[in-house]
């Protein structure tokens, strides 16, 4: 139903976004995102969204390279880090096409759904980087060169070894390609101040905040990685734990196939499910162990109910995946039998720790 409505809203918003005012009277068409806004029901404003609280993410890759498969994409697993670190719910991640139906629907839809955005892609010089201008028509906002932007692109910018100086002053194609990186989304109705970030001062690449919570990044990995962590103390004061103290994981190592312990698992997981916490198995393939993991943001909770799943998982705790590979130290007695777990022993862990979520 929602694909179905975002298709709607993208046939109907391809006039406003060409002309906001009616060639035949003086009065101010709806921007597109006013139009999108009522088709889908929302009513929350640019303002509304870059003040709420962070609980949920979303990373949208752009880029035909991704897809074709000549550029290996690691930008989501730096991101998905980067949000589980900081306590933040990271709920979508996406690849797309450089295509700009399909970026304007992505960012529609995913501003709309979650709290903080990330694009990474599609901010460069050349005539497929169409990621800024397809951004600005989802949000019915003209490109503004950035001033800003600009000028430290000129401070911080030098020429290669055996090139002259860049005459900035004198039009020119190069200069043309330049200015396409710094002409940015832009609403002149909002403070720019929460539409364009400079979290690393070494670095004239800025952050463009679109609809308030769509952050758009360059696809470089060490650009995207070192904005990404600049935007930490942006963002923190509105976590749900302004503190930043993430999500905790337990890590359990086991040599006993996952259909020898998938029956307690699903018993643990509906169990500990209110107390915030998700049970995760997976097989490694070749390996001598499988994983277990206890993940969810009461440490606490987590390290009291370990021992039990060490217990019945004839595991125990390690720091990394796959430590214990080389000198196993399977325990000696036989796997216990989890349909045969004594009720007091799991009643006693339900009532321990003390978090709330």
């Amino acid at each position: 139903m929602f694909s179905r409505l975002s298709q709607v809203a993208r046939h109907l918003l391809r006039p406003a976004i060409t002309s906001f005012v009616s060639p035949s009277t003086s009065t101010p068409r709806r921007t597109s995102t006013e139009i999108f806004n009522t088709i889908m029901g929302s009513t929350t404003t640019a303002d509304e969204r870059n003040a709420r609280t962070i609980h949920t993410a979303a990373c949208l890759i752009i880029g035909d390279e991704v897809l074709g498969g000549k550029t290996k994409d690691t930008n989501s697993n730096y991101m998905a880090k980067w949000c589980f670190n900081l306590g933040i719910n990271l709920k979508r991640i996406e690849v797309i096409a450089d295509d700009e139906d399909e970026i304007i629907e992505a960012v529609r839809r995913m501003s709309d759904r979650y709290d903080f955005v990330v694009t990474s892609g599609g901010i460069g010089p050349t005539h497929d980087d169409i990621t800024y201008q397809s951004i600005a028509k989802a949000f019915g906002l003209p490109l503004k060169l950035n001033e800003e932007a600009f000028a430290l692109m000129k401070k911080i910018s030098v020429p290669r070894k055996g090139e002259p100086p860049f005459n900035w002053d004198k039009p020119s194609p190069v200069l043309t390609a330049k200015l396409r990186m710094v002409e940015l989304p832009t609403d002149v109705n909002r403070d720019s101040a929460k539409q364009f970030l400079f979290p690393c001062k070494e670095l004239w690449v800025p952050v463009a905040v679109v609809n308030g919570n769509v952050h758009i990044l360059p696809g470089v990995p060490r650009l995207f990685e070192k904005l990404l962590d600049g935007l930490k103390p942006y963002i923190q004061p509105r976590l749900v734990d302004p503190e930043g103290k993430g999500i905790a994981r337990v890590t359990i190592s086991t040599p006993l196939p996952e259909s020898a312990i998938a029956a307690y698992l699903t018993e643990l997981a509906g169990r500990v499910e209110p107390k915030g916490v998700k049970v995760g198995s997976y097989p490694r393939w070749g390996e001598k162990h499988n994983t277990v993991t206890l993940v969810g943001k009461d440490k606490d909770f987590l390290d009291s109910i370990a021992p039990e799943v060490c217990h019945y998982v004839n595991g125990r705790i390690v720091t990394t995946e796959g430590e214990d590979d080389v000198d196993a130290q399977v325990p000696t007695e036989p796997p216990v039998q989890v349909a045969d777990a004594p009720a007091s022993e799991t009643a006693d862990v339900t009532t321990t720790g003390s978090g709330t979520h």
